[in-house]
C-alpha cells in the first residue's frame, strides 16, 4: 500500500494520504520492514547521532587519513566561517561539515553511507547545519533524513547509487538530490517541491565522473561532498522560489541511468580516468607504490 519507486507514485500517496514525504517514508519501510513505527523512529535517532559524532570527530584540526592527501580541512573552513564567508553561514557550516565527515570516512572512521561512503557528507552535512542555525530540534532532522531516504530509494530503483556503475553522478549527484529534497522540507515546502528541487540537484550533476586518485576516497570525492551541499541548497532555494524542473525528476533519474551506461570504464571508479589520470595523481601513486616495496 505504502510502497513506491517513482517520485510520481510517491506524490501521488502524498496527495491520497494527506501526507509529507517523511510521513509516507516512514510508513513504507514500516509496511517492508515489518518493524514498529518506534522502532523505525529510534534507529533513524540512531543514525543521526552517528552522523553527528562523524561531523564532530572531522572537525580536529590534526585528522589523518588513510592516503593522507586530505585532513584537516573541515577545520580549516571553520575557521575561515570565523573570518566571514561568501557563500553565507549555512552553506559554509554545511560545506565544512561534509567535508568533516569525509575526512572521518577516509580514515577509517564510522560513518553514515548515505547514499555511499563516498558521498556521505553532503546529506548530514545540509541538515545538521540547517538544523542548528534554524534551532529546529533532532524530530525534524529524522523527518528530513526521512525524506531524503525516499529519494535515495528511488535513485536505487530506477537506476544506481553506485560510482562504479553510473559515475559520480550516482553518488554525489543522488546525495544532493537527497540533501535538496530534505532542506526544502526543514523550510516548511511542499512535497512537490522537494521533488523539483531533488531532480535540479541531480540533473545539474549528470555526467559527473568517478575518479578517485589511487582508488582512494579522498581526491576528489571529499571536496565534491562539500560543493554538493551548496549545490543543494541553491536547487532548495529555487524550488522554494515556485521554480520547477522541466523534466521531472523520474526522468532525470531515467537519464542519469542511461548516462552511467554509456560512460568509459575508465569514468567509474577504476582511478584510470579524470583527475586519477593527471600527472599529480599518478606521480602520487609511484610515490606510494615505492613506499609500499621499501616497507
Amino acid at each position: 500500500m505504502y510502497q513506491f519507486s517513482t517520485a510520481q507514485e510517491l506524490l501521488a500517496m502524498c496527495e491520497r494520504e494527506k501526507a509529507g514525504i517523511a510521513e509516507v517514508a516512514l510508513r513504507s519501510e514500516m509496511e517492508a520492514s515489518g518493524q514498529a513505527r518506534e522502532y523505525i523512529w529510534s534507529r533513524m535517532e540512531e543514525l543521526y547521532q552517528v552522523m553527528q559524532e562523524s561531523i564532530k570527530n572531522g572537525l580536529a584540526p590534526d585528522r589523518k587519513t588513510l592516503g593522507g592527501l586530505i585532513g584537516g580541512n573541515a577545520y580549516k573552513l571553520q575557521q575561515q566561517m570565523q573570518k566571514g564567508c561568501l557563500s553565507g553561514q549555512t552553506v559554509l557550516k554545511a560545506a565544512s561539515y561534509a567535508l568533516a565527515v569525509t575526512e572521518v570516512n577516509a580514515s577509517m572512521g564510522k560513518i553514515i553511507a548515505a547514499p555511499t561512503g563516498g558521498a556521505s557528507g553532503t546529506l548530514p552535512g545540509v541538515i545538521a547545519a540547517f538544523i542548528e542555525d534554524r534551532k529546529l530540534g533532532d524530530e525534524m532532522a529524522v523527518q528530513a533524513l526521512l525524506v531524503g531516504a525516499a529519494i535515495g530509494k528511488i535513485i536505487a530503483s530506477q537506476a544506481t547509487l553506485s560510482g562504479a556503475e553510473g559515475g559520480c553522478q550516482a553518488e554525489c549527484g543522488s546525495a544532493a538530490a537527497m540533501a535538496a529534497a530534505a532542506v526544502v522540507y526543514l523550510a516548511g515546502g511542499t512535497a512537490e517541491m522537494s521533488v523539483d528541487a531533488a531532480a535540479m540537484a541531480l540533473k545539474g550533476l549528470l555526467g559527473l565522473v568517478c575518479d578517485p586518485v589511487a582508488g582512494l576516497v579522498e581526491v576528489p570525492c571529499s571536496k565534491r561532498n562539500a560543493i554538493g551541499t551548496a549545490h543543494a541548497v541553491l536547487c532548495a532555494d529555487m524550488a522554494l522560489a515556485g521554480i520547477t524542473s522541466y523534466i521531472p525528476f523520474d526522468e532525470v533519474v531515467e537519464a542519469m541511468s542511461r548516462v552511467g551506461r554509456m560512460m568509459s570504464p575508465d569514468l567509474r571508479e577504476t582511478a584510470r580516468g579524470g583527475c586519477a589520470a593527471t600527472p599529480t595523481a599518478r606521480a602520487y601513486v609511484l610515490k606510494m607504490n615505492q613506499l609500499r616495496t621499501e616497507q
